[in-house]
């Protein structure tokens, strides 16, 4: 598993995620550069996430849904702030109705993915940063650290294919 450290900080409204992958990250870059590789750990392993639009550079947005076992489709969003090829990427992340437009009730927010290559393996750090500690409590009663942990535990098998 890919994933090495999960962890969360009300006093600085963050959670932080950092995993390693056998690969070099122009690879690990591509997972998110490429809307149909991103389909494939976008969402949790039971949440599979199909990408409507991927508008993937700054000022962009990428829209898409995951689908529960049940059928039910849940909406996102991604504005792409800054893009750094292969070293990153920085965007605002948040809740979409139906028409995947953004659900101004749910919280949002900031992410900063950072990829860092060493011997042919790259270290992904990924931290997002809430507005205020209601919003970060609400995506951690949500699990947000199992679904976003989850999600990145896919990449190994994507690699592998």
């Amino acid at each position: 598993m890919p994933v090495t450290s999960v962890a969360h900080d009300i006093d600085t409204l963050t959670i932080t995620i950092t995993a390693e992958f056998a690969a070099p990250r122009s690879r690990i870059w591509q997972v998110y550069a490429d809307p149909r590789q991103l389909e494939k750990i976008w969402g949790p392993p039971t949440y599979p996430a199909t990408v409507v639009d991927h508008d993937f550079r700054p000022g962009g947005r990428v829209t898409y849904y995951m689908t529960s076992p049940e059928g039910d489709k849940f909406g996102g969003y991604m504005d792409i702030i800054s893009v750094d090829e292969p070293s990153g990427f920085r965007f605002t992340d948040g809740f979409a109705d139906g028409d995947l437009n953004p659900v101004d009730s749910m919280p949002v927010s900031t992410s900063d993915y950072t990829f860092s290559e060493h011997d042919g393996r790259t270290v992904a750090t990924y931290v997002s940063t809430y507005a205020s500690a209601d919003d970060l409590q609400k995506v951690l009663d949500m699990g947000v650290l199992e679904g976003s942990s989850g999600a990145i535990n896919q990449i190994d098998d994507l690699l592998a294919a």
